[in-house]
């Protein structure tokens, strides 16, 4: 039977991944350059207040952890609302993220403050308001790297409800921007090649990854990274799903790549190893059921999907 353009899986596989689940109306063509003042002043306002990489959340016994605050209850935390930045509207409210000058562990109970990878890897927060935390923690990352002119020097100013800085001596305009990173299962008959960098937790193995270029398609990326790291020549390249990444701003893009060679030359200043692995053991790394106690990244992480996409097929 002749496959249709749209002929794709019924659920999307980017919306698998932790820190997609985003359903803010993110009022794109809408964002005067008051639009966070303006939300500000909204009774149903909420903010999600951010800190060194960590994120605020309410954490009461039997309660769901809680990331929006209305503006009355934040003003302990010394909150920088004037560089907040209006992350769109969800359920009719205005939702927003700021700064606060309170020391993170410093947080009165039933506060705490928490970082990012935690609050994913432990499933503190709904699909919904982890991905509007991936919008947040981006923009405010992007905003703290980015407060003086490219072209000049001089201090820009916040506009558009913080989807971009101005600069009062030149009137350069500079806008949040996305790294864009492949990442990438080589495949091979019924092995893949998985790798692991110094970083990664011990028996962990992954994916390789690597950012993309200026001037290069993600296929060429998939091609000179896996080239780059393991010495292995790829062919055909398959995108399969991507995800935010909030650390501090990327977007991972992840494919499978088709391996033209067994043969691998590690890096080793870049990976600590890397081989092939049949897929009846990579299943039981994916179930953590491996007798050597090796495993796959978390389920929530693009690279997990990107594996057992294979390995089920």
């Amino acid at each position: 039977m002749r496959l249709r353009l749209f002929d794709l899986p019924e659920i999307e596989p980017s919306q698998a991944v932790g820190f997609a689940g985003n359903i803010i109306d993110r009022l794109s063509e809408k964002r005067s350059d008051d639009a966070t003042e303006r939300a500000l002043t909204e009774p149903e306002a909420r903010i999600m207040l951010l800190g060194k990489g960590r994120v605020h959340l309410f954490l009461e016994d039997g309660a769901r952890p809680r990331a929006f605050f209305q503006s009355g209850e934040i003003a302990r935390f010394e909150p920088l609302l004037h560089e907040a930045v209006l992350l769109g509207r969800q359920d009719q409210r205005p939702l927003l993220a700021a700064v606060t000058a309170t020391d993170p562990d410093m947080l009165p109970e039933p506060f705490k403050a928490i970082d990012y990878r935690s609050v994913y890897m432990q499933g503190l927060l709904p699909p919904d308001e982890l991905g509007a935390l991936a919008q947040a923690a981006a923009l405010i990352a992007w905003h703290e790297n980015h407060r003086y002119c490219g072209r000049c020097g001089m201090l820009t100013e916040m506009r558009a409800g913080g989807y971009k800085r101005v600069c009062p001596h030149c009137e350069a305009q500079h806008f949040p921007r996305t790294d864009p990173v492949a990442i990438m299962l080589a495949v091979r008959g019924d092995r893949c090649l998985l790798a692991r960098s110094p970083h990664f937790a011990p028996d962990m193995y992954s994916c390789l990854a690597g950012f993309i270029e200026p001037g290069e398609t993600i296929e060429a990326a998939v091609r000179r990274e896996t080239r780059e790291e393991t010495g292995v020549p790829v062919g055909r390249v398959a995108y399969h799903a991507s995800q935010p990444w909030p650390f501090p701003y990327s977007l991972m893009i992840g494919c499978h790549a088709e391996a033209l060679s067994d043969e691998i030359v590690i890096d080793r200043s870049e990976l600590e190893d890397g081989r092939w692995f049949e897929r009846g053991e990579v299943l039981a790394m994916l179930d953590r059921t491996h007798p050597q106690g090796l495993m796959t990244p978390p389920p929530g992480a693009i690279a997990a999907h990107l594996i057992r996409s294979w390995a089920e097929s």
